[in-house]
């Protein structure tokens, strides 16, 4: 920076006398080219003893303060990672100390409430208290019934509180086993062209109409059967005949041909009217 200084320097002050010669007597080309290398031989000395005399020269005040800020940066730096270091502990500390002396003893005391309620509501009080040795209830009992004062005691109180319910001594009956679904099996269907044969007609509340065929001394059970297995419950449904419409009368020792059914027939799925 101080060499292109002076390198400016040096280019100011040859123009000048440059400028100061020929405005006194005004010059020829030779005579400028002669003053120009009159001045690249002034400037090159002068460039050969600023290169030789700048070493020997002390560092400027500003230099020095800017080597002399390098050290205390560092340092600085050190210094704010200490005091960072003492700040975390010190966070970590307060967070620490917070926890045992404020949130540990109101969690403490917030499931002790909680203890105490859910024992006075399911009548088991009596675990909030110290308790006592054994031997010492039934002594403090005896001086009781010995001594009618009229006055219950915390023994006694604590010791008919202990006592259960009668619902909690009593057997509970032994669970009805869940009985095993009944699997609806029809009979084969027998050939149209056998005796005895008659094809029966189940019209659905959906619109579908379902056939099969069935021999006249199968019992009349079958029809309800079929009718569940298509997807129709005998709790909400019913089998009527078409015309005259009617409740198809179906009994357990009955068969198809006693209930009227002797020919082809059609018979509707009907829901029942269970007002």
């Amino acid at each position: 920076m101080a060499g292109s200084k002076t390198l400016i320097l040096c280019l100011l002050v040859a123009s000048a006398f440059i400028y100061l010669g020929s405005w006194r007597n005004p010059i020829d080309v030779k005579e400028l080219v002669l003053w120009a290398g009159r001045f690249f031989l002034v400037l090159a000395v002068l460039t050969l003893i600023i290169s030789l005399v700048i070493p020997w020269i002390p560092s400027s005040p500003v230099s020095r303060s800017n080597s002399s800020r390098t050290v205390p940066e560092d340092e600085m730096d050190q210094h704010q990672k200490l005091v960072r270091k003492e700040q975390q502990e010190q966070l970590s500390e307060k967070a620490s100390s917070y926890i045992e002396k404020v949130m540990k003893p109101r969690e403490e005391l917030k499931l002790k409430k909680q203890e105490k309620r859910f024992y006075q509501m399911t009548g088991q009080s009596w675990k909030l208290t110290d308790g006592q040795k054994l031997g010492e209830v039934e002594d403090s009992v005896n001086n009781c019934s010995n001594v009618d004062t009229g006055v219950e005691t915390a023994n006694n109180e604590a010791l008919r509180k202990r006592r259960l319910p009668e619902h909690a001594t009593k057997h509970l009956p032994k669970a009805e086993q869940p009985q095993p679904k009944k699997v609806i099996t029809l009979p084969e269907e027998p050939q149209e062209l056998e005796e005895g044969v008659v094809t029966v007609a189940l019209r659905c509340p959906s619109g579908r109409v379902y056939r099969r065929r069935f021999y006249k001394s199968c019992n009349s059970l079958v029809l309800l059967d079929w009718m569940m297995k298509l997807g129709y419950h005998t709790a909400i449904y019913t089998l009527c005949t078409s015309f005259p419409r009617c409740h198809l009368a179906i009994k357990n020792d009955s068969t198809l041909e006693i209930i009227g059914i002797v020919n082809d027939t059609v018979l509707n799925v009907e829901e029942k009217d269970l007002s």
